[in-house]
């Protein structure tokens, strides 16, 4: 697992054997905005995708944001409120729109 803080939000990388790390370790990162980036080598289910579920909820609730970074799934198979995109751009994007919505009251 790798993590790396920006300005706005902190960038989490997970690879094989880091998954459950970050499981365990989600709470010292919850202090800011967070994107996880799943490893294209990552073989990982929608069960364990949908793991994140959760976590979203609590960021949104806290007025952060919370995006999952996977390229090559079907993000129809998830809810709604699930932020799941292919690129870093795409996240930053999202993190965006999500911030004018806060500042909107949205």
């Amino acid at each position: 697992m790798n993590i790396q803080h920006k300005d706005s939000y902190t960038l989490v990388s997970i690879d094989e054997g880091s998954y459950e790390e970050f499981q365990q370790k989600i709470a010292d990162l919850n202090s800011n905005h967070l994107v996880v980036e799943v490893s294209e080598n990552l073989n990982i289910d929608e069960s364990k995708i949908l793991l994140f579920l959760n976590i979203a909820s609590n960021f949104k609730s806290n007025g952060m944001s919370f995006v999952v970074i996977k390229s090559g799934i079907d993000i129809d198979d998830f809810p709604e409120n699930l932020n799941i995109v292919p690129t870093l751009q795409e996240a930053e994007d999202i993190m965006e729109m999500e911030a004018i919505e806060r500042d909107l009251g949205f």
